[in-house]
Parts: C-alpha cells; sequence; structure tokens
C-alpha cells in the first residue's frame, strides 16, 4: 500500500510539499505548521489482519499511508522503523500494565531515555540520516548538506532529541532549556552527551521562553536558507506521525484482552502533540469513544474545551493580553501557557464548522485570522457550535499540584507501582471519568519513568515505610549518572541575534 498524500500548511502559504520537505523544513515558511492533505482510513480489515503484528510491523502499516513510496521504499522504511525500535527495552515496545482500580497504564518509557518521546525521536533521528544519506552520498564536505536542528524542551523532548541525534553524521543539534525548571536528572541525561554535535543551551526563562524564540529562529528566512534550520519538537509532522503507532497499537491489545468495545485514553498533555496523534487515529479509524485531555494548573486546553476560549491567560482572574508566566508544577512537561500543536486540531474545526465549501484554502484563511487574534490578544473565542464539534472528540480535567501528589500516593498504596506526576495527572483524570462511565476501558499513558523526576515521587513517598528510592525506582542505566562529566552553555535572557551568534560560531567551530 503506497501513499500519494502530500503536505501543506495551516496557514495557507504552503502546499504540495513532500513528506520529505515537511520531515527537513519542520516548520512552514509562513509560520503554520505542515498537515497531510488528507487522513487516510485503515483498510477495511485492519483489526483482524494486525492484532497479532509486532509493534515496528504496525508502525509500518501505519506510516505506508502518509509515506509515498517513490520517496522511502517499503524495505528502507522498515529498516528506519526496526533500527528506531531496537532500541527499546520491552519487547513489546509499549506494554499496557493493567491496575486494580480499573484503568490501563500504556508505558511509553521503555526507550532509551526513558520517555514516550523515545518513540517519535529515535524514529525522527533515523529519518533525517536516511534522507541526508541519500542527498549527500560521497560528496566532499563542503558541498554536503548539513541540517542544523534547533529545539526547546521542558525536559523530555531534549534528552530525546538528543539520543536520536547524537552522532549522527551531518547533523548539528541545538536544544535549549529554562534554568532550573527541568528535574537533575532530566538535565544530567542532556548535558552528559559529550557527542560533538550536540549543544545545550540554557536560558534564564521558562519553557514559552525557549519555544518563542526556536520559533522566531525559524521564521527568520535567511539565517533558515544558510544552516537548513531542521526542527524536533512536536511542531514535526513526523512527531505526530509516529505517535499515532502507539494509540493504534494499544487499541490492537485491548482487543487481544477482550476489552475493546469503548476505549478512551486519557493523556497528560501540555502541547497538544501527544493527544492530536490520538485525534488522527481515531480520524484513521480507531473506535476510541473519545480522547480525554489531562492538564495541570497550566490549563489553557482545559479551560477551552470548557467555555470556548483559548486564551493565555484565564480571563477571568486576569486580562487575556496580560503578561504572565507558566505556574512552575510537579509536571514540568505541562508547563506551558501555549499549546503549539492546538493549531493543527484548529485548522480541523476552521475546515469542519467555519469553511463555507469546506476547503483548504478556507480553512487556512480562517484559522490564520485566528492567530492573528490570538498573537495579538493573547485570546480567541469559537462559537458554540465549534466548541460542540471539539466536544464530540475531547473531553478535558484539570489536575492540582496537590492532587497530583495525592495521586503518586493513593497509586503506590493500592497498586504498589510508581508512576511520574505527568502519569499521576492522567490517572487522576482517568479515575474521575471512570466514576461517570464505569463501563468504558481507559488506557491512560505513561508519559516517563517516575525515576525522571525523583522530586516529585520522593515527595509523594518518603512517608511509607520501607519505601527506597535508589532500589526501588531508579533504574541501573541512571546509576552514576549525577556524577557525569557534563557539557552546556549559559546565554541568559533569550535572544534572537544572540542564539543565532552563537550557533554560527558553534557551527564553524564543529567543522574543524
Amino acid at each position: 500500500m503506497s501513499s500519494h498524500i502530500t503536505y501543506l500548511s495551516t496557514r495557507g502559504g504552503s502546499s504540495n510539499f513532500s513528506f520529505e520537505d515537511a520531515v527537513l523544513k519542520g516548520l512552514a515558511s509562513d509560520g503554520g505548521l505542515f498537515i497531510p492533505d488528507e487522513i487516510p482510513q485503515f483498510p477495511k480489515n485492519w483489526v483482524e489482519d494486525w492484532k497479532n503484528k509486532s509493534f515496528p510491523e504496525v508502525a509500518f502499516e501505519i506510516m505506508s499511508l502518509y509515506v509515498p513510496r517513490e520517496e522511502i521504499p517499503a524495505d528502507a522504511l522498515k529498516d528506519i522503523i526496526n533500527r528506531s525500535y531496537s532500541t527499546f527495552r520491552h519487547p513489546e515496545t509499549t506494554p499496557i500494565k493493567n491496575l486494580k482500580n480499573g484503568l490501563d497504564v500504556l508505558e511509553l518509557f521503555h526507550g532509551p531515555t526513558f520517555a514516550f518521546k523515545d518513540v517519535a525521536l529515535q524514529f525522527l533521528g533515523n529519518l533525517f540520516e536516511f534522507f541526508l544519506t541519500r542527498k549527500n552520498g560521497d560528496k566532499p564536505l563542503e558541498e554536503r548538506d548539513h541540517l542544523t536542528v534547533v529545539g526547546a524542551t521542558s525536559g523530555d523532548t531534549g534528552s530525546a532529541a538528543i539520543y536520536g541525534l547524537r552522532g549522527k553524521k551531518d547533523v548539528s543539534v541545538f536544544i535549549l532549556f529554562p534554568k532550573g525548571r527541568i528535574s537533575p536528572i532530566q538535565e544530567a541525561q542532556m548535558t552528559s552527551v559529550l557527542d560533538k554535535n550536540v549543544h545545550n543551551v540554557i536560558v534564564d526563562g521558562v519553557f514559552d521562553d525557549c519555544q518563542d524564540i526556536v520559533k522566531q529562529v525559524f521564521g527568520d528566512v535567511e539565517f533558515n536558507k544558510k544552516h537548513h534550520i531542521g526542527a524536533v519538537n512536536s511542531i514535526n509532522w513526523a512527531r505526530i506521525l509516529s505517535q499515532i503507532t502507539y494509540y493504534v497499537y494499544a487499541y490492537l491489545l485491548t482487543v487481544k484482552a477482550g476489552k475493546a468495545d469503548h476505549v478512551r485514553f486519557v493523556v497528560p498533555t501540555g502541547n497538544f502533540g501527544d493527544i492530536l496523534a490520538g485525534y488522527y487515529a481515531k480520524r484513521m479509524g480507531v473506535p476510541a469513544d473519545k480522547l480525554v485531555i489531562a492538564t495541570n494548573e497550566n490549563d489553557i486546553l482545559n479551560r477551552f474545551f470548557k467555555s470556548g476560549r483559548y486564551e493565555k491567560v484565564d480571563s477571568s482572574v486576569a486580562p487575556a493580553n496580560s503578561s504572565a508566566s507558566a505556574k512552575e508544577t510537579y509536571s514540568p512537561a505541562m508547563d506551558i501557557l501555549v499549546s503549539s500543536n492546538f493549531e493543527r486540531y484548529l485548522w480541523y474545526l476552521a475546515l469542519t464548522c467555519e469553511a463555507p465549501n469546506h476547503t483548504h484554502a478556507e480553512a487556512s484563511d480562517i484559522l490564520a485570522k485566528w492567530m492573528s487574534e490570538f498573537k495579538q490578544n493573547g485570546s480567541v473565542a469559537v462559537r458554540p457550535e465549534v466548541l460542540e464539534t471539539a466536544r464530540r472528540d475531547f473531553i478535558s480535567e484539570r489536575v492540582s499540584n496537590d492532587e497530583t501528589i495525592a495521586s503518586i500516593k493513593n497509586i503506590y498504596d493500592t497498586e504498589q507501582y510508581v508512576v511520574d506526576p505527568h502519569t499521576a495527572v492522567g490517572v487522576e483524570t482517568g479515575l474521575r471519568c471512570l466514576k461517570t462511565s464505569p463501563d468504558i476501558t481507559y488506557v491512560c499513558l505513561s508519559t516517563a519513568h517516575p525515576a525522571k523526576f525523583d522530586n516529585a515521587v520522593n515527595l509523594a513517598l518518603k512517608s511509607f515505610p520501607g519505601y527506597d528510592f535508589n532500589t526501588q525506582v531508579l533504574p541501573a542505566e541512571f546509576h552514576g549518572l549525577m556524577d557525569a562529566e557534563r557539557r552546556s552553555i549559559e546565554v541568559g535572557k533569550p535572544n534572537i541575534e544572540r542564539l543565532e551568534q552563537l550557533i554560527e560560531t558553534t557551527l564553524d567551530e564543529e567543522k574543524n
């Protein structure tokens, strides 16, 4: 089965891009995000045909629907997928753990950096390598295409991107993260990678500051053209594509367990990338009853699905365009004010509800106006009919800091199972939903190994007799990590000129 899909920008300025273009560019030149020109459907008997396939085999079936054979031949795509997931420690890649409380937990942390983002970034790193190797062949150094990856992280994206790209030929990677806003283990994972092509950049600010400056770099046309800037954040379409796989695979696992009549996926999310993959899986044919958004106190998504207003700051508390920073919580990967991937979903809402003739151009025009209004005012509202459409696919819950710690405690007390704070947000959300809809199978996505968030886990569990983090939680791979040699660059307050100068200087040094 070969794909004929091309890619377009959500904002309408670019279309008919190949899969390779969408992956290597990351962000469209008009500031929009790449989306497929159609959402393909699974073949008629996909459940029966796929239910006994391995994770890599399911991944191949899904990705083949989006990647034309003339761009990546079937054997090459299989090889990329197999190499990407051979790095995972569990034979099922993303197994499901059944809890006594009635929830199922989809463990996505069995990759090399113990986070769900390994599913996408192991694949993306190998994709970059495939495309660049094909472009460059045996060209001399001065003639070779070189990709400069620039990304922002609130913790797990950075380490997963670095582990996916370390040592790759013709690729340099610059990862920005906010000083003091990621866990010590996450920082150690990133900064202890000493490969010549890896550069950690520490910024005074919050994750949104890092994300904003990365978007500015992508918006600098001349700089982008000169250095071939590439994206590893979830703005990159290949990340969303690879994450569709574990929704499909998880559904097939529930089929084999005889629990697939009514399924809902519960997703801890801040940037909307992880749950957007679930939306694509649902549109393609996974019969998910609902997708459940689990947010922390930085609840822009929860507020949208409750009110129809997408706003940085809760307007019932302060003016929408007032300055604000994300609240610091125990689940820092969700400590953001703006969900960058939500733009993709808004485009589909515009196409379905607002475009008079349901054309791509109309949807892009409407989306561009919405995003312009949001940029100017810090807020944009949709009509009640649009919100009603959104609620057909999504429901949402907000979990406080105190509830997060209580959730970690409760799960350990009743299940003898340790979860990280993001997973705890998801489980608390799942339990709330289970009370009102007990006949539904809830699959909660577990996004990181608990050892990556030792402060929150220890705060929750230190009072339990016999609890010991080092023996019960810490994986052998993390032993000695905090004492490893490190390398990073501090740049102070975010500034595009300073960052671009740093990138140019570092690239020159890297080549010499």
